[in-house]
């Protein structure tokens, strides 16, 4: 059986996949420091996100080299629904929250 060029569009992310992308994604805000500025970014373009989906699917030529063409278009699939921008946004938050709340180390030294 042949397979279609646009198979990946027929294709959706199972919740397991989603989730994962969007820990891996989180997970590297928070430690990179930038769960304030990701946020606000994310807020503020969350009904662009369909747009910014297909940006991607436009880029892919440019983009996979660097990426890969199937994290290309998880991506894409992950932008296409604007809910998974908000899971995303409550995770970071999450992440950021229980990072605070731990105690820090300078603070078990004294």
């Amino acid at each position: 059986m042949e397979r279609r060029i646009d198979y990946w569009q027929d294709e959706e992310l199972s919740d397991e996949e989603r989730d994962a992308i969007l820990e891996r994604i989180a997970q590297g805000i928070v430690h990179r420091g930038m769960s304030a500025p990701a946020v606000l970014f994310l807020e503020m373009n969350k009904p662009l996100s369909f747009v910014a989906s297909q940006s991607l699917i436009v880029l892919t030529p440019f983009l996979a080299p660097f990426v890969g063409i199937d994290n290309v278009h998880r991506y894409s699939r992950l932008l296409e629904k604007r809910e998974n921008v908000e899971r995303l946004i409550e995770r970071i938050e999450q992440l950021e929250h229980e990072k605070r709340q731990e105690p820090s180390e300078h603070a078990t030294r004294l």
